[in-house]
């Protein structure tokens, strides 16, 4: 069968990928509403088409804080790209390369910063951040990604603990042996016999408690002193916190929920977009994830105000199909 559309891909995944996979990638908190809302809220939104315009000549390229790329499509963060594909972050990084478009590279890859550098030297390349308990460990990701050419920081804020995923829980998900969170590794030396090592966060790669609840406002100064790159804020939801980061000296927002995978019950990215575009107020620059499945989600996340959408679990769908 030819591969249309997103979902020839889903379907594809869904069949193939082990079971523990996939349902660690389609996911969502608790009822999973969020995460189903973030694709629904889409249908709901109607154009207004207008017609006799010249159409003949299209140019679909923007920038992201100055750097162009061909199409207002990047690729969103999501961890664990080796359980659909063996070169997992490699592979992904040379997509994005070669479609000239934007990929923010996880902590929670399972190929270093220097291999996912490596695979597509010269492409725009963005590190998304997690702010752990030992802040050693993530002062040295944000220096190491400096080094490695990454052009900006990508902090993500709506994880101080993690969401209730009900399968990863049934499943007993964990990574598999021979996989390793490989910018991590030895950053987190526990005696894997511990009863701590059994508990339902060490599935995720990580010892319990690792990830710094204690995270504010206060720790983008931190942060500023450590890199020269661009600061980034994903998971913003408010028009509140969207004043915030602007005040606290961001370069952008992306309006997420995390793909519905953390807090189930809060609103549908492309429903949250418009207060905080019209909260910044060209500020600084605003992008969405979430939900996006076809070109016409993007049309519609442009027209009412984000500069560019990022995809998830797209790009994991598109690796189980090599």
């Amino acid at each position: 069968m030819a591969m249309v559309c997103l979902s020839d891909f889903e379907a594809y995944a869904k069949k193939y990928l082990p079971k523990i996979a996939w349902d660690f990638f389609a996911a969502g908190a608790d009822d999973c509403s969020t995460r189903d809302e973030n694709i629904l809220a889409y249908k709901r939104i109607r154009f207004r088409p207008r017609m006799l315009r010249d159409v003949s000549t299209m140019d679909i390229r923007t920038k992201l804080l100055e750097a162009e790329i061909s199409f207002p499509v990047g690729i969103a963060p999501t961890g664990f790209h080796q359980l659909a594909w063996p070169d997992g972050e490699k592979s992904t990084a040379r997509a994005a390369k070669a479609m000239n478009t934007c990929y923010i590279a996880s902590t929670y890859s399972t190929c270093t910063l220097e291999e996912i550098s490596a695979a597509a030297p010269g492409g725009l390349r963005w590190f998304q951040l997690y702010i752990h308990r030992n802040r050693a460990v993530s002062q040295q990701l944000v220096q190491r990604a400096e080094a490695l050419g990454f052009q900006a920081l990508v902090l993500t804020v709506d994880l101080p603990y993690t969401g209730k995923r009900c399968d990863d829980v049934r499943n007993g998900f964990r990574l598999p042996p021979h996989m390793k969170l490989k910018n991590l590794e030895g950053a987190f030396e526990v005696c894997k016999m511990s009863p701590s090592f059994h508990s339902l966060h060490w599935h995720y790669g990580l010892p319990p408690n690792s990830m710094d609840p204690s995270v504010t406002w206060n720790d983008i100064y931190w942060l500023r002193s450590l890199t020269h790159l661009p600061i980034i804020i994903k998971g913003i939801l408010t028009k509140e916190d969207a004043e915030l980061a602007v005040r606290h000296g961001v370069q952008g927002i992306i309006v997420s929920n995390h793909g519905g995978r953390q807090l189930d019950g809060g609103p549908a990215t492309v429903d949250a977009l418009v207060e905080v575009v019209e909260a910044v107020q060209g500020r600084v620059e605003v992008y969405l994830d979430g939900g996006i499945r076809k070109g016409s989600d993007v049309l519609k996340a442009l027209a009412l105000g984000a500069k560019c959408v990022f995809i998830g679990r797209p790009a994991l769908w598109g690796l189980a199909y090599k």
